[in-house]
């Protein structure tokens, strides 16, 4: 019963987070649904979950502003994201949201590799962790507004 209550509050989590961020696309989801020519561009959400103990949530949170958040926020076609936090699985649900598919992909797999190890160093130097992912990742996939 214990393991039916976890998953459906899993599922009601991601429902609900999912709604919260598409209605708070506003001007941009707009900007980012259509272009100059009235041809529809569907943005697309990256979405990522972590693992994020309880007692590190927040130096998740600390070495995700210090590493991910600043970096995006120069990136071509980055919208905004939403970090969401489900204390039943203690993972981190990253939701990414992008202009384009093509935006998103088009940012080389070396910058993405630097900033990754710059946010496992901050995460380990919060935890005291001496090796490794303090926060592995659970699962990587995308999304599309309907």
């Amino acid at each position: 019963m214990t393991r039916l209550r976890r998953g459906l509050s899993t599922v009601v989590g991601c429902c609900l987070a999912v709604l919260v961020l598409l209605s708070g696309l506003g001007d941009r989801r707009a900007e980012a649904l259509s272009s100059s020519d009235g041809h529809i561009d569907v943005a697309v959400i990256e979405h990522l979950r972590i693992q994020v103990p309880r007692q590190d949530r927040q130096a998740w949170l600390d070495a995700e502003r210090g590493s991910w958040e600043p970096w995006l926020a120069q990136q071509p076609g980055f919208l905004g994201r939403d970090l969401l936090w489900d204390p039943n699985s203690e993972e981190g649900t990253l939701l990414i949201r992008w202009s384009s598919r093509d935006a998103w992909k088009a940012i080389p797999v070396e910058e993405v590799e630097a900033v990754q190890q710059r946010f496992e160093s901050l995460a380990r130097e919060a935890t005291g962790q001496s090796e490794g992912n303090p926060f592995p990742l659970v699962f990587e996939g995308e999304l599309l507004p309907a």
